[in-house]
């Protein structure tokens, strides 16, 4: 593509000139292949807010078509103070940088301030933790979100510091690794044993109509597209050779995301049979089944006081090298004293 030319003044204001293959082109869609940094939604929005000058002219209409030889002023306001606080909250950093953060997220800490979380949340340590390294995303000085993690869920999770970052993670994840390099993996502890040592689960989830904290399975036309890969790791107690086959207790499951829908491991394991341990939500008709468990590993499951999910493997492309990142976590301690406990059958 031909570069554009670009010229700042003191105030901040930056003008840009509009070249052959912009030509025709909407004035917010030619803006934003010239600034190249910001997103059209943002740039949407500064045009509407008059922040947008074309030949001298104010232009509030981004539909406004653009000819060569334009100039296109724009004067971008500064990002204002975010909304949720900045809290001094402890975080496991595994990889920072300008662009990027990725945490390795302690269980029982809620992702995003919502109804009954106003405060205490990923994002309120994150804007502590950032600074002024966050700039505007959608005009608030804020962390981008590009996907979450239940708050009883632990593991890894990518936050983007910029809005061009937060753009390309967010095709990324809307993509589901299709056609680039994301990954997500979790281990699960299930209930009982998957019927094959792998297998897929391919079933459409939306949210329950009795329970608006559910989500649920429903029929092909309804919900949306959900696909979970899953491959069991180990059974509980094991099988040995020479002995009858039967029926394990709990399993070690890695689930790897196709699609990445609200409780989707939660939702497809309790579907095919295999809710998992600590899951009041999804696995609360096999609570007597802890009963069945040696004293140790019953302990070790009241202790846990969650849903056995940590998300263990996280890889995606850097959004400003392309540059494919990989990073692994080994579950935390509560998670791992239940799987020796339950290993010891």
């Amino acid at each position: 593509m031909t570069s554009s030319s670009a010229s700042h003044d003191p105030t901040g204001l930056v003008t840009l000139t509009v070249t052959n293959e912009q030509a025709g082109l909407r004035l917010d869609k030619a803006l934003a292949l010239l600034a190249g940094e910001i997103s059209r939604a943002r740039l949407q929005q500064v045009i509407k807010e008059g922040g947008v000058s074309l030949n001298g002219a104010i232009v509030t209409d981004g539909s406004r078509k653009v000819a060569e030889g334009d100039l296109v002023a724009l004067a971008m306001p500064q990002a204002r103070p975010p909304d949720p606080i900045g809290q001094d909250i402890p975080l496991d950093v595994v990889y920072e940088d300008e662009h990027l953060i990725v945490i390795d997220k302690p269980a029982g800490l809620v992702v995003h301030p919502a109804g009954g979380h106003e405060d205490g949340t990923l994002v309120n340590a994150l804007i502590a933790h950032c600074g002024e390294s966050l700039s505007g995303i959608g005009g608030v000085r804020r962390p981008g979100i590009v996907h979450r993690l239940d708050k009883d869920t632990s593991g890894l999770l990518v936050v983007a510091k910029n809005d061009r970052a937060h753009q390309k993670l967010a095709k990324q994840f809307a993509d589901h690794g299709r056609t680039g390099p994301l990954q997500r993996a979790y281990v699960a502890i299930t209930w009982g044993c998957p019927r094959l040592r792998e297998g897929t689960i391919d079933a459409p989830i939306e949210r329950s109509t009795r329970n608006r904290e559910k989500m649920q399975v429903v029929k092909e036309g309804r919900g949306r597209e959900a696909i979970t890969h899953i491959t069991l790791i180990e059974r509980y107690p094991p099988l040995m050779k020479g002995l009858d086959e039967t029926e394990p207790l709990a399993s070690l499951v890695e689930c790897r995301l196709e699609t990445g829908r609200t409780h989707q491991i939660r939702v497809h394991m309790s579907h095919i049979g295999h809710p998992l341990l600590g899951d009041a939500l999804y696995g609360s008709g096999f609570a007597t089944k802890a009963a069945r468990l040696p004293e140790q590993a019953r302990e070790a499951l009241s202790a846990l006081g969650r849903q056995a999910l940590h998300a263990a493997v996280l890889g995606f492309a850097h959004p400003a090298t392309g540059e494919e990142m990989l990073f692994q976590s080994e579950p935390p301690e509560d998670f791992a004293n239940l799987q020796a406990a339950l290993a010891s059958l």
